[in-house]
């Protein structure tokens, strides 16, 4: 089968590799399409491991059922989870499944960015999800990020009527616009260095938008009546949205942080402002099961649109070069890969 083999942001190649086979309790599923996440050209986290075949945000269909797997059938349309908690640690049973041990372990064989995946036999148990007819393939490429910003802002406790503010309006920070509204957000204030980006946040339901290398929190006050937003969003790794965040968040809001650094950056805090104004301060990684299934349903009954994010569709040979639109962050928001077009 052909996979897209990354050996570095801007090397990645078309290559052949033996199809999977399949053993008891596993399925093997035929890529429909995939998503390049902002993950995938994190080059300093990547190239560590190369080359591989990477890829995690896939929808597609069951070609292969392994002895003793009865849930599924071929013919079933699925997304599945890359990453799956065991649900059983101390972890898991606390609600931070995702820092399960297991979860940090399990993948699929090889990437989404091939023809087939093998899914073993943990994913199939406790990750792979039926898409419902309403939710098409490209919808699924979403799911494993919308999972991530369901899970975030759950924890941050975004409430009907809050003003919440997104630093950083990438294909997560869109995301994040879009759920906000779903649930009921009073306001929505985006921001970013870049007018595409920020037109895609209108686009996408911010009632504000604020260019980035202004003075935000000062912005910010202008466009809610003096005040400052009750939860901030940081969906960038970049240092200043990171420091706007502590000083754009109003008296008891909360700070949700979304995205990483670069490896070894240190952000100096306001101690005193942060415990006198009693503001909370969360963080999220990755989605888990509870999470997934909300967001199928909310793709499922149009709570929640994607496609209008979908701004490349390329083939698997093309894969470097939605690589390098994802990497430069110009003129791109959702990548998707299809790996039979």
């Amino acid at each position: 089968m052909r996979v897209a083999m990354y050996y570095n942001n801007n090397d990645i190649r078309l290559e052949e590799m033996p199809k999977p086979e399949i053993g008891s309790g596993e399925l093997l599923v035929k890529v429909i399409a995939s998503g390049v996440c902002g993950s995938d050209v994190m080059e300093w986290y990547r190239i560590k491991k190369a080359p591989l075949v990477l890829g995690h945000e896939i929808a597609g269909d069951i070609v292969e059922v392994g002895d003793g797997v009865t849930d599924y059938k071929e013919g079933d349309r699925v997304f599945v989870s890359h990453h799956v908690p065991c649900g059983e640690c101390k972890y898991c049973l606390d609600d931070h499944g995702s820092c399960c041990d297991t979860l940090r372990t399990t993948n699929f064989d090889p990437g989404g960015f091939s023809e087939f995946v093998r899914i073993p036999q943990i994913n199939v148990e406790k990750g792979t999800y039926r898409l419902p007819d309403e939710v098409s393939y490209e919808d699924g490429v979403f799911v494993e990020p919308l999972a991530c910003v369901v899970r975030g802002q759950r924890f941050a406790e975004v409430e009907a009527g809050d003003t919440v503010l997104v630093l950083g309006s990438g294909i997560v920070g869109l995301l994040h616009i879009k759920l906000a509204k779903a649930r009921g957000a009073g306001k929505i204030i985006a921001t970013d260095i870049s007018d595409y980006r920020l037109d895609a946040a209108r686009k996408s339901g911010a009632d504000e938008v604020i260019d980035g290398r202004e003075d935000v929190p000062e912005k910010v006050r202008e466009l809610n009546d003096g005040r400052l937003a009750d939860v901030v969003i940081v969906s960038t790794g970049a240092v200043p949205a990171i420091k706007q965040s502590l000083r754009s968040v109003d008296s008891g809001g909360t700070i949700l942080f979304f995205a990483p650094t670069d490896p070894g950056t240190e952000i100096p805090i306001p101690f005193n402002e942060l415990w006198r104004e009693e503001i909370t301060m969360v963080s999220s990684y990755a989605g888990c099961p509870e999470d997934i299934n909300e967001v199928i349903e909310l793709l499922r009954s149009g709570s929640v649109k994607v496609q209008d994010l979908i701004t490349h569709r390329l083939g698997l040979a093309d894969t470097q070069s939605g690589f390098q639109l994802v990497a430069k962050a110009e003129d791109s928001i959702k990548v998707v890969i299809e790996p039979w077009k």
